[in-house]
């Protein structure tokens, strides 16, 4: 298993991406001359359905990324989001890989960007770098079942506290939250009129307030009290899988 402690010291000079920290100095030398960085902005699309994946983009920071699967009545139902645990594109590669979902920047922020091509030669190089992203694969899956069996089971409400509190654990922390009704809407894959009512619930009880563009949690332990457990299953098999990588309020201290 992979521990704590297996972490290399001196690695905050990297990208604040909690995946690419968790390489140690060797295996991250292989990729460093090839990572560029750059910031994007909320909507900007990474990936369409069978767009050739050239590139891995790791989230920094606040950033996240959305995976939306298209459905045939035109809307985009989201599935999983991704921060700065984690990276989106080629993960699992070997050559050509055609997207299967629309990736799209959730909430804009910096991003590391490497070639595919470049974390292949990684891989071939070193089993640790295999084994690092074959165990962050791992954890998306998870997320991925998991996500499945909550929209199956869990009701809207519980849902829509599970995704702010996602939202809100993979930004800075200080409880604001750019989640618009409209992305939320999305995320729970029903209209805007039955978010709408679930974010008037919440404010009436005190657990959060809504900004222009944003929302604000007021009371965290409240809005947990009302969450499905979605979110602590994910963790749970982070940390067993991948130790240290979820984010964490440690990761605020570091920044």
């Amino acid at each position: 298993m992979l521990t704590k402690q297996t972490e290399v010291a001196g690695t905050t000079d990297r990208p604040f991406n909690n995946l690419l920290r968790r390489l140690n100095a060797a295996d991250y030398a292989l990729i460093a001359p090839y990572l560029s960085q750059g910031d994007a902005v909320a909507n900007d699309l990474l990936y369409n359905p069978g767009d050739d994946v050239e590139t891995v983009h790791f989230p920094c920071g606040p950033s996240l990324v959305s995976y939306m699967v298209p459905n045939e009545d035109g809307r985009d139902v989201e599935t999983i989001l991704v921060g700065r645990e984690g990276a989106v594109g080629g993960i699992v590669s070997q050559g050509f890989l055609p997207a299967y979902t629309r990736i799209t920047v959730k909430f804009g922020g910096p991003f590391a960007r490497l070639p595919v091509s470049k974390l292949d030669a990684a891989k071939l190089t070193s089993i640790s770098v295999r084994n690092i992203f074959a165990r962050y694969a791992d954890c998306m899956l998870a997320q991925i079942f998991q996500s499945t069996a909550c929209n199956a089971i869990h009701s809207i409400e519980q849902r829509a506290a599970k995704w702010i509190i996602s939202a809100m654990e993979r930004t800075n922390g200080d409880g604001v939250v750019p989640l618009t009704h409209e992305q939320l809407s999305t995320l729970l894959g029903v209209g805007r009129s039955y978010t709408s009512r679930v974010i008037q619930s919440f404010k009436a009880e005190g657990v959060l307030e809504t900004r222009r563009g944003s929302i604000v949690v007021r009371n965290l332990d409240g809005l947990r009290l009302r969450s499905c457990l979605c979110n602590d299953a994910v963790k749970d098999h982070f940390e067993e899988v991948l130790r240290g990588v979820y984010p964490s309020e440690d990761d605020e201290k570091e920044k």
